[in-house]
């Protein structure tokens, strides 16, 4: 057994030694036999998802392809069961155009007649495209020279997707097309509709990667990389024309794609997918077993594992703040000393303060005679020992101020004026403010009742307050507001700084004995500790308003049942 000089060492060596025996002796075959019955799952999990996905694509598949061999045949028996002397005239073409749309809704946008040079030579529709020449259209070349034919998505002079069905018949030995505009949104909601899970989409591609419906989610493959995509990765079929792989999608993550030929192999329909999205259910089962596996073995050790290193650190705790107490009782001690000494000071300097304004009255005295009436440099004399005169009294005051304050430690119940108590310690820290560039204002009410408490124990926590704020503010500067008025059976001492104010998270310790946030050396953290109590001691209470870049405000309230009027 090791000596317990160093618990900390010791503690942390038997904690290993217990972890260690478990793993080697319960974990390892425990991960083994779960190691293989995951692979099982994993690999059965993962065919279901394929066959799911791959049957919905199929579905869809043959959805679309009998969406366009309909609208295709509506075209087609169209161009059959009329004459083109017909279909050449506007109305004939308009009142087909109505049934088509009685029969589908809105699916036919409009029909037109085009000549074997692009000439649109009749129109049925809402835009203005009588006479329009596709003669240079890509569609057109290639639907002249096809019986029937399926255009891409294009803008076309119109501005906006769709895409044209269209059929060939042949009048007087010259070829004429029928084509008519399928309404690209209700095309687009065919695919849009497909979306499984959070991250689940579809999409039509074109041979050049080109889209032909819009995604629902933006993609972050390239134009390009599709049609690689289209050429390469999907010309390699599984099973019923249905191509699944995975790669890496946008931002490093992995995607399941599953893809299936359209339009006689023109076309092809991509569903997209998060892999995390897909196997979410795996993952979750993944989990779960994990936990279950670790939480038998875990069982054995966690008990001694987490009351040792709690004790250990409930020890370095206390041991810490037992060192930090050391400090702040050393700090709390110097700044006793601190007054001691600068009470000492302050007796010292007024002495010979006294000397030197006595000396001055007596050299003001000497000018007086005769001798020195005469004396050119006579009224700069007077101006100078006028300067020392004003200076030395001014001593004298801080001086006394000074003894005053340090004098008073009598914690008896007395009368004390909290006005001019405030308005002493103002003078007092005058000068401070000044340095710290702030601006102390006061609004005492007057009129007030006098005290019956220890008036150190209100100058304490007072000073403490007013000292805090112009810390906060020293760098910045600000101001301090010092309010006195009557509050129902409460006497409301309130002071608000426009300083940096305190983070909530510090809000609610403030008042906790040693808590403090100056650096060290600055602070002990036992000034608003000891406010707390004072105000606590006197039936009052003392609270604190503060939002950071709003500044702080602390409001002491103190019984009236404690004041003589």
């Amino acid at each position: 057994m090791k000596p317990h000089s160093d618990p900390e060492t010791y503690y942390r060596h038997l904690s290993r030694l217990m972890i260690t025996t478990v793993i080697i002796v319960s974990l390892i075959p425990m991960l083994l036999v779960g190691g293989v019955i995951y692979y099982q799952f994993h690999v059965s999990y993962k065919e279901k998802v394929y066959d799911h996905l791959g049957e919905l694509i199929r579905k869809h598949k043959q959805n679309i392809d009998a969406f366009l061999k309909e609208k295709l045949a509506d075209i087609r028996f169209l161009a059959s069961t009329c004459g083109i002397e017909e279909l050449n005239r506007k109305a004939v073409l308009e009142e087909r155009l109505d049934g088509l749309r009685e029969e589908y809704g809105t699916i036919f946008e409009d029909l037109g007649v085009v000549n074997a040079q692009g000439r649109q030579v009749a129109y049925a529709g809402p835009f203005k495209l009588d006479d329009a020449d596709y003669g240079e259209a890509d569609w057109f070349k290639k639907a002249i020279g096809s019986s029937h034919f399926i255009s891409d998505v294009f803008m076309g002079l119109r501005g906006y997707p769709h895409f044209i069905v269209a059929t060939r018949y042949t009048v007087d030995g010259s070829p004429w097309l029928l084509r008519a505009t399928i309404n690209f949104t209700a095309f687009n909601s065919l695919v849009e509709n497909i979306r499984i899970g959070r991250t689940g989409f579809a999409y039509i591609l074109n041979r050049d990667g080109e889209f032909q419906t819009e995604p629902a989610f933006r993609t972050k493959l390239s134009r390009e990389e599709y049609a690689q995509f289209f050429i390469r990765k999907a010309s390699i079929p599984q099973q019923d024309g249905i191509h699944i792989h995975e790669e890496m999608g946008g931002r490093g993550g992995k995607s399941l794609f599953v893809g299936a030929f359209l339009k006689d192999g023109d076309w092809l329909m991509v569903y997209q997918q998060k892999t995390s999205d897909a196997f979410s259910d795996l993952h979750q089962a993944q989990g779960m077993a994990v936990l279950m596996a670790f939480l038998g073995a875990l069982g054995i050790v966690s008990t001694a594992t987490i009351y040792t290193r709690q004790m250990i650190g409930r020890i370095a705790q206390a041991d810490r703040d037992k060192e930090l107490m050391n400090k702040q009782v050393i700090e709390t001690g110097k700044l006793a000393s601190i007054g001691q000494l600068a009470a000492g000071i302050a007796h010292e300097i007024n002495n010979p303060v006294a000397i030197m304004v006595e000396e001055a009255g007596w050299i003001e005295d000497l000018l007086e005679e005769e001798e020195f009436k005469e004396g050119k440099n006579l009224d700069e004399f007077q101006r100078a020992l006028r300067q020392i005169n004003t200076q030395g009294r001014r001593c004298k005051e801080i001086t006394h101020k000074l003894l005053s304050f340090a004098r008073k430690t009598d914690s008896r119940a007395q009368e004390v004026n909290v006005n001019e108590l405030i308005q002493e310690l103002v003078d007092l820290s005058s000068q401070r403010s000044r340095y710290s560039n702030v601006t102390i204002n006061t609004r005492l009410a007057p009129n007030l009742p006098v005290l019956k408490a220890s008036q150190t124990e209100v100058q304490q926590v007072l000073l403490n307050l007013m000292n805090n704020a112009l810390d906060a503010m020293e760098k910045e500067g600000g101001t301090l507001d010092i309010a006195t008025r009557r509050e129902k059976e409460h006497l409301l001492i309130k002071m608000a700084d426009s300083g940096p104010g305190i983070p909530a998270a510090n809000l609610e310790r403030i008042f906790e004995p040693f808590f403090t946030t100056k650096s060290v050396g600055k602070g002990t953290g036992l000034g608003l500790s000891i406010c707390y109590g004072i105000v606590k001691k006197m039936g009052g209470e003392i609270t604190v308003e503060s939002a950071v870049g709003k500044g702080t405000t602390f409001d002491v309230r103190i019984p009236m049942e404690e004041a003589s009027a």
